[in-house]
């Protein structure tokens, strides 16, 4: 729902930075016709804050309509304008809250439990429900990973004075419990060190959590299979392999002599696949494509060159599909490793399609943050594997 609204601003209000030729309401959605003043991509940036003051959230669309004496504002009808700024009453709750985020948050702290709980700590929830918490750190890791990366792209945002909203959860009841977070840009970025710094937060910030959840999970005591699962006829199971960064920090451990022992019928505690997890998170992100993160970091970095590598990720994700589906031995159930990737081709084809975001002031990076723009890159290369899991015969 959205919170009230004050009065929308007059045209006048809007001499700066919009000529407005008419002015349209409907319900409490507001259009203003006209031309910008200064180059389109700059007049949410400039305009936003003024809207969002009283209670609104803007956009520009390109468009032909015609004008209309509306809205309270005296205004004659003008003949079609090219550009529309719509505003409309953000959308929060009873009270600012933002219930959506909330709800989603709930409903997915519900499935990464269940999740977690069955597949990962083998409870038999449906018996036993109420044992479904035991697995709270599961989830403790699992979420607070995930919300760590996004809250690092809002705490950037804002830094920078743009419009962004909190980070949305993505419940999902299989494997993980959850398809990670996102949060919605939705204010004008303002120029490439702006769109550098809320681009590499995120990764950065997500991987500290990575890296502390990792290292913790793997000083825990681990999950004793139970005998029932054990005897239980399972013809197959999942088989996950470590990147780089996994094995490094596993042999941090065992130097440090915080390591534990398994026996035979033993596997690593659920803490520690989160930390996989965070770190094949991580990989995707910074794919170098479109809106992901590594496609706002290298946009950062080279500018309108980023769409030429843009357009090489897909074949490249593709041709790894090929390499797998050529090399590896069929699934004995389901698609091989090598779907993943042909997906993630298809994804990617769509996000380049897409093409980046576009700062409003397109000047070049200073060379601190293009050194560590490359470092980043090269952490996410530790979080990669080209074959992050399997299914093999139990």
């Amino acid at each position: 729902m959205s919170r009230p609204a004050d009065e929308p601003p007059s045209p006048a209000d809007l001499s700066g930075a919009f000529h407005v030729a008419a002015v349209r309401q409907d319900g409490e959605t507001v259009r203003y016709f006209g031309d910008p003043l200064v180059p389109p991509d700059a007049v949410v940036d400039e305009l936003g804050p003024l809207f969002s003051r009283r209670g609104f959230d803007l956009r520009l669309e390109r468009q032909s309509a015609t004008g209309t004496t509306d809205g309270g504002h005296d205004l004659v009808s003008a003949p079609p304008q090219p550009y529309a700024l719509v505003a409309e009453p953000t959308t929060t709750g009873p009270d600012g809250v933002p219930w959506l985020n909330v709800g989603l948050l709930l409903v997915t702290i519900a499935s990464s439990l269940y999740v977690g709980a069955s597949s990962w700590y083998y409870i038999p929830v449906l018996e036993q429900p109420l044992r479904i918490f035991e697995a709270w750190p599961f989830v403790a890791a699992m979420l607070g990973v995930l919300g760590i990366h996004e809250l690092g792209h809002y705490a950037a945002a804002r830094y920078y004075g743009v419009d962004v909203t909190l980070p949305y959860f993505i419940p999902f009841p299989s494997l993980l419990g959850t398809l990670g977070a996102v949060i919605n840009i939705r204010g004008q970025i303002p120029d490439r060190r702006a769109l550098f710094d809320i681009g590499v937060a995120g990764p950065l910030a997500g991987l500290v959590a990575t890296v502390v959840v990792t290292v913790v999970g793997l000083t825990l005591e681990p999950i004793t299979v139970p005998q029932s699962v054990l005897d239980g006829g399972a013809q197959y199971a999942f088989r996950f392999h470590d990147p780089l960064l996994m094995q490094g920090l596993q042999g941090f451990v065992d130097v440090m002599g915080w390591g534990v022992e398994y026996g035979p019928n033993e596997s690593v505690h659920p803490v520690v696949f989160a930390g996989w997890a965070g770190m094949f998170f991580t990989f995707l992100n910074l794919l170098p494509v479109g809106q992901l993160d590594g496609g706002h970091i290298v946009r950062a970095i080279v500018g309108q060159r980023q769409e030429t590598i843009a357009a090489a990720v897909p074949g490249a994700l593709f041709a790894l599909a090929g390499f797998l589906y050529l090399t590896r031995d069929a699934p004995p159930i389901g698609f091989g490793v090598w779907s993943l990737w042909a997906f993630w081709g298809l994804f990617a084809t769509g996000l380049a399609y897409a093409g980046p975001a576009r700062p409003t002031v397109d000047e070049p990076l200073d060379r601190r943050r293009i050194l560590l723009g490359i470092a980043t890159f090269a952490l996410g290369v530790a979080c990669f594997t080209p074959v992050p899991f399997e299914i093999v015969a139990a």
